[in-house]
C-alpha cells in the first residue's frame, strides 16, 4: 500500500470519527436547558465555517476566488438545501431527539438520494431498490415503534424534522452533482455554508428565537462543531476522495451511525433498546441495498 493509500485511509479514518461525534456535539449544543436555541446555533457555527473554509482557501493555499453567476446560483441553492433545511432541521429536532438516534435517522440519506436520482432519470426503481426502501423505511418505523404504540405522537415531530432533513441534504447533493461547479472544494463549501448561515440568521430573527445564554458546555459543543465538524472533517472527506476510490469513502454512512450511538452512550447515557438496536440494523441493511444498487446501475451503464 502506498503512503497516498495510508494518506487517504487517515482522512477517511478523521471522517469516520468526526462526522459521526457531530451529532453528539448537536445535542449538547442544543438540549433543553443549554441556552443556545438551535436556528442561532446552527447560524453562527456554518456562518463562521464559512468564514475559515475562506481564508484557508485564499490566504494559505492561495487558491483564485473566480465564480461564475451559473457558480454563485448552483452553490447558493445548494447551501440552502444543505445548511438550512439539512442541518437546520437536525439542529431543532435534537433538542428533544437522542444523538445516536438522530444520526440512524440521517443515514437514510442515500435512500432518499437513489430515489429522488430514479424520478429524475425517469428510471423505473429496481427491485432492489425498492426491498432496500421497505428495508430502511422498517428500520425508522422500529426506532419509532415505542412512540407509535403509546400514541404519542406529538413525540414523532422531531423523527419528521429528521427525514426531511435527509431529504433536503439528498436534493442539494444531487443538484450541486448535476450541476457542477469549477470553483475548488474549499470555496464552493464556503459559499455554500455561508448562504445557509444568513437563511438561518434570517429564519431565527423571523421565529423570534430566544436571546442566547449558553452553558459551558454548549460553547465548547459550539466550537468543536465550527472547528472539527465544519473544517476539519470536511477538508478530510475532500482529500479522503482524491486519494481513495469513491466507494470507500461513502462507507462513511455505515460507520457515522455506530461512532454516534457509542458516543451518545457513553457520554450522554442515550439508551440502546432492543428497538434500537434493531431499527439500526435494518436502516443500515437498507443503506447497503442502496450502495449495491448504485454499483450495479454504474457497472451496467459504463
Amino acid at each position: 500500500m502506498n503512503k497516498f493509500n495510508i494518506s487517504g485511509l487517515i482522512h477517511l479514518s478523521i471522517v469516520y470519527i468526526l462526522w459521526g461525534s457531530t451529532y453528539l456535539a448537536i445535542r449538547i449544543a442544543v438540549q433543553e436547558g443549554s441556552g443556545f436555541p438551535p436556528i442561532i446555533m446552527s447560524a453562527t457555527r456554518v456562518f463562521i465555517g464559512s468564514l475559515i473554509l475562506y481564508c484557508l482557501a485564499r490566504f494559505v493555499k492561495k487558491q483564485k476566488f473566480q465564480l461564475t453567476q451559473k457558480d454563485w446560483v448552483v452553490l447558493s441553492i445548494s447551501g440552502l438545501a444543505l445548511w438550512w433545511g439539512g442541518n437546520g432541521l437536525v439542529a431543532v429536532a435534537e433538542v428533544t431527539v437522542p444523538s445516536g438516534y438522530a444520526a440512524l435517522i440521517i443515514a437514510c440519506t442515500p435512500i432518499w438520494v437513489a430515489i429522488i436520482e430514479s424520478i429524475l432519470d425517469k428510471r423505473p426503481p429496481s427491485l432492489l431498490l425498492i426491498f432496500s426502501l421497505c428495508i430502511g423505511v422498517s428500520g425508522i418505523a422500529v426506532l419509532n415503534w415505542p412512540t407509535i404504540v403509546l400514541g404519542e405522537l406529538k413525540d414523532l415531530l422531531g423523527p419528521i424534522l429528521l427525514i426531511l432533513a435527509g431529504l433536503s441534504w439528498g436534493a442539494g447533493s444531487i443538484y450541486q452533482k448535476r450541476e457542477s461547479v469549477k470553483s475548488s472544494p474549499e470555496i464552493s463549501s464556503a459559499i455554500q455554508q455561508f448562504t445557509g448561515g444568513i437563511a438561518l440568521l434570517i429564519t431565527s430573527i423571523v421565529i423570534s428565537e430566544p436571546k442566547i445564554s449558553p452553558e459551558p458546555s454548549a460553547w465548547w459543543a459550539w466550537g468543536y462543531l465550527i472547528v472539527f465538524g465544519s473544517v476539519i472533517a470536511f477538508t478530510s472527506f475532500i482529500k479522503a476522495l482524491n486519494l481513495l476510490p469513491p466507494n470507500i469513502v461513502f462507507t462513511y454512512a455505515f460507520v457515522n451511525p455506530v461512532v454516534a450511538v457509542f458516543l451518545g452512550f457513553v457520554i450522554l447515557n442515550e439508551p440502546i433498546t432492543g428497538w434500537t438496536a434493531t431499527g439500526a440494523v435494518l436502516v443500515l441493511l437498507g443503506v447497503l441495498g442502496i450502495f449495491k444498487e448504485q454499483k450495479k446501475h454504474i457497472s451496467s451503464s459504463s
